[in-house]
């Protein structure tokens, strides 16, 4: 296989990003990743549709994306639409967007599928993890786990329990009050009892988080001064500095998460609700670590444009 040049787009309940990357034998060398949060899933828990200016949003950043795409001489495109896509009653329209924008079919792939991409990516940055690894990729609409263990077969389960989803749905005050959380925190933990009859998660070895959330959390456990991809990625995080973590952003007002270092602006209302997701995943399963990788669904994304 000869060098190629591709482009993959992931389009969560939360952002829509883009990593245009060379691929050969050896795997992917980044060209550009970009990232913009534009909420697609606005309201879908309430309304089972996608808001018109949530499409917008989605249209406006998706143009600027396929712009570079062409500038950048890429070979192929695959765009994939996640969780909030896979919601809403009116998916049509966001299609038809899509297809005059892009130019391109998006795929609305299951959550398993999303599970299964997520699973290639991270490990596609973290080589020598030890099997068995449960990778868990925090999103705006849903959580996805996956088990591998190490043979190459791959046991995976999607559950609504993303960060936009818990927020509109339980963590409406400025700071959530106790009874938010905890309602949303039951949440949590009755996709856990889910997922525990699904995947057998008693055989884990290595845990790793992946995406916004997680990477945010290990951010701020880290005490990094602005964001450093470089040192958030491959970082292990103990369970006691994800409580911590945790309960201080579930706490804080809005503006003081807002002026934390290395917190996006657009992750400020929901880091509370992905950071006790993880926290109550770790805590359940009895985790001591995670080990956080940047690689993730867009990388697994673009390790299909193989052929």
């Amino acid at each position: 296989m000869t060098r190629r040049r591709v482009a993959a787009i992931d389009c969560g309940t939360n952002s829509i990003r883009l990593l245009v990357a060379d691929l050969d034998p050896s795997g992917l060398r980044d060209v550009v990743r970009r990232m913009e949060i534009v909420r697609l899933g606005q309201g879908v828990d309430r309304t089972g549709l996608l808001a018109p200016e949530a499409i917008e949003r989605t249209r406006l950043a998706l143009a600027s994306y396929t712009e570079q795409i062409r500038e950048l001489g890429v070979h192929a495109v695959r765009m994939v639409a996640t969780s909030a896509t896979r919601d809403a009653g009116n998916r049509e329209d966001f299609r038809a967007m899509v297809v005059a924008t892009l130019g391109v079919e998006p795929e609305v792939i299951s959550g398993e599928e999303e599970a299964a991409l997520s699973f290639s990516g991270a490990l596609s940055g973290l080589p020598d993890a030890e099997p068995p690894v449960l990778v868990v990729d925090i999103g705006g609409g849903s959580t996805e786990v996956v088990l591998g263990s190490g043979t190459g077969e791959l046991t995976a389960l999607s559950s609504d329990i993303g960060c936009v989803r818990l927020t509109e749905r339980h963590l409406t005050d400025d700071p959530p009050t106790p009874d938010q959380v905890g309602a949303a925190e039951a949440d949590i933990r009755e996709a856990i009892e889910r997922i525990r009859q699904a995947v057998p998660v008693q055989q884990v070895r290595t845990f790793i988080g992946v995406a916004g959330s997680v990477t945010t959390v290990a951010a701020l456990a880290l005490d990094l001064a602005a964001y450093d991809a470089t040192r958030i990625h491959g970082s292990r995080i103990p369970v006691g500095r994800v409580r911590s973590v945790t309960s201080g952003l579930l706490t804080m007002t809005w503006e003081r998460r807002a002026g934390l270092p290395a917190m996006h602006p657009g992750r400020v209302d929901v880091i509370g609700g992905g950071a006790l997701v993880l926290r109550v995943l770790m805590d359940a399963l009895e985790i001591d670590e995670v080990l956080v990788s940047e690689h993730d669904i867009l990388d697994g994304i673009a390790l299909t444009l193989r052929q």
